[in-house]
C-alpha cells in the first residue's frame, strides 16, 4: 500500500469543510517522505466521489485511499476529483507522486502555454483545452482585450480526476456543482468529468463565437455607412482577436474527434463525446466564417476610403481649377503693364470681372455634370 502522504493545509486553524482548504497565513513547509511539499496555495477543491455521492475527506491521500478501498472490494465508479489553479511545480510534482502521473504530462501542466491535444501516458489520459472568454468593452482602442485566452489540463485515470486550470476565465465551479446534483452524472467516472469539462470549455466557444459575430455585424454596418481610419483599426483589431480565437478552436477538432476511439473511452460514453465533437465543428466553422468575414469587412473599408479620398482629390481638384482662371487674368493684369488690353476703357474692369464669373461658372458646371462636385 502507497505510504500514508498528508496534503498541507494552509489554514491558520487547519480545518476542512467538504473537501475544500481554507485559506490562510500559509505556515512553513513540510516534509513528507523527506520531500519537501509547499503549502498549497493553488488548490481549489477536492473530493471522493463514490456510488455518486460526495464523501467528504480530510486529505486528497485520505479521500484516495477511500476510492481504492471501495474500487478493490469488487465495486467500481469511485474516484478523486483535485482541481488546481495556477499551481507551482513542487505542488504539481507532489500530486504525480501520489497519483502517478507522467513526468512529461506534469511538465506541461506546469508551463502551460500548450497546444490543445490528448495524449495517452500508460494508462492515463491528458487533455489540454484551450479556453476562451469575451470581454466586455466600451470603447475598442489599439490595445483593448476582446478575447483571454487560458488552458485546462486534465489528468484521467481509472479512479483520479486532476484538473489544473490556467488563467481567469471558465472556473470549473459551475462544472462541479452540476454534476454534483445529478449523481447519474457524476457516477459516470473519470472520463464523464472530462466529458463535462469538454462540452463546458466548447459551449463556451460558441457563446463567444456568437458576440464576436454580433461585434462584426456591428462593424460591417459602420463601414457601409461612413468609414474613418479609426474604423480600419477597429476591424485590424478584431482579425486580430479572430486570429486567436482560431489559434484556441482549431487546433481541438483533430484531438476530441479522436477521443471516441480511445480503448480508454467506454462504448456508453462515446456518442457523448461525438456530441461535443459536433459542437466544436460548428464553432470551428462559425470561426472561419467569421474571419472570412472580417477579411471581407476590412477590404471593404479600405476600398470605401479610397474611394472617398478619391471623391475628396477630385473635389479639390475641380475647386482648385475653377480659381485657377481668374487667379490667371488676376495675375496678368497685376503685370502693371503700360499697354495692357482695356485699362484706359471705363468698362474694362467690370468687363474683366464678368469674364471671371463665366469662366468660373462654365467650369463649375462642367465638373458638376460629370459628378466631380
Amino acid at each position: 500500500m502507497r505510504s500514508p502522504m498528508i496534503f498541507p493545509r494552509i489554514s491558520r486553524h487547519p480545518r476542512v469543510s467538504h473537501g475544500r482548504l481554507k485559506t490562510a497565513t500559509p505556515p512553513a513547509a513540510e516534509r513528507v517522505n523527506g520531500a519537501c511539499v509547499p503549502p498549497s496555495e493553488s488548490l481549489v477543491e477536492f473530493a471522493a466521489y463514490i456510488a455518486g455521492r460526495k464523501v467528504a475527506a480530510g486529505t486528497i491521500v485520505e479521500a484516495l485511499d477511500l476510492v481504492r478501498a471501495h474500487n478493490e472490494a469488487g465495486r467500481s465508479g469511485a474516484y478523486v476529483w483535485v482541481g488546481l489553479h495556477e499551481p507551482k511545480a513542487p505542488e504539481v510534482e507532489w500530486l504525480a507522486e501520489v497519483f502517478g502521473l507522467h513526468p512529461l504530462a506534469v511538465e506541461d501542466a506546469v508551463k502551460a502555454h500548450q497546444r490543445p491535444k490528448v495524449e495517452r501516458y500508460g494508462e492515463s489520459l491528458f487533455a489540454v483545452l484551450k479556453t476562451v472568454a469575451y470581454l466586455e468593452h466600451e470603447v475598442m482602442s489599439d490595445t483593448t482585450e476582446i478575447i483571454a485566452t487560458g488552458e485546462i489540463m486534465v489528468f484521467v485515470g481509472a479512479d483520479f480526476v486532476v484538473t489544473v486550470r490556467h488563467g481567469r476565465h471558465c472556473p470549473l465551479t459551475e462544472v462541479r456543482q452540476r454534476l454534483e446534483e445529478k449523481p447519474k452524472l457524476i457516477g459516470r467516472g473519470p472520463v464523464g468529468v472530462l466529458h463535462a469539462i469538454a462540452d463546458h470549455v466548447v459551449d463556451r466557444y460558441l457563446a463567444v463565437s456568437d458576440l464576436m459575430q454580433e461585434e462584426l455585424e456591428e462593424v460591417e454596418a459602420t463601414v457601409f455607412a461612413d468609414v474613418s481610419s479609426r474604423d480600419i483599426g477597429r476591424i485590424y483589431h478584431l482579425k486580430r482577436e479572430m486570429i486567436e480565437m482560431k489559434r484556441a478552436v482549431t487546433p481541438l477538432q483533430a484531438p476530441l474527434g479522436a477521443l471516441p476511439q480511445r480503448r480508454m473511452i467506454p462504448t456508453e460514453m462515446r456518442d457523448y463525446f461525438r456530441d461535443v465533437g459536433d459542437h466544436l465543428s460548428r464553432v470551428c466553422e462559425q470561426v472561419e466564417a467569421s474571419n472570412e468575414l472580417c477579411n471581407s469587412i476590412l477590404q471593404a473599408a479600405l476600398a470605401r476610403s479610397n474611394a472617398l479620398a478619391n471623391e475628396d482629390m477630385r473635389k479639390i481638384s475641380s475647386w482648385v481649377a475653377i480659381m485657377a482662371a481668374p487667379t490667371m487674368i488676376a495675375g496678368v493684369y497685376g503685370m502693371n503693364f503700360d499697354f495692357m488690353p482695356e485699362t484706359t476703357w471705363v468698362l474694362g474692369y467690370p468687363m474683366i470681372i464678368g469674364a471671371m464669373l463665366l469662366v468660373c461658372s462654365l467650369l463649375y458646371r462642367g465638373f458638376r455634370r460629370n459628378g466631380w462636385l
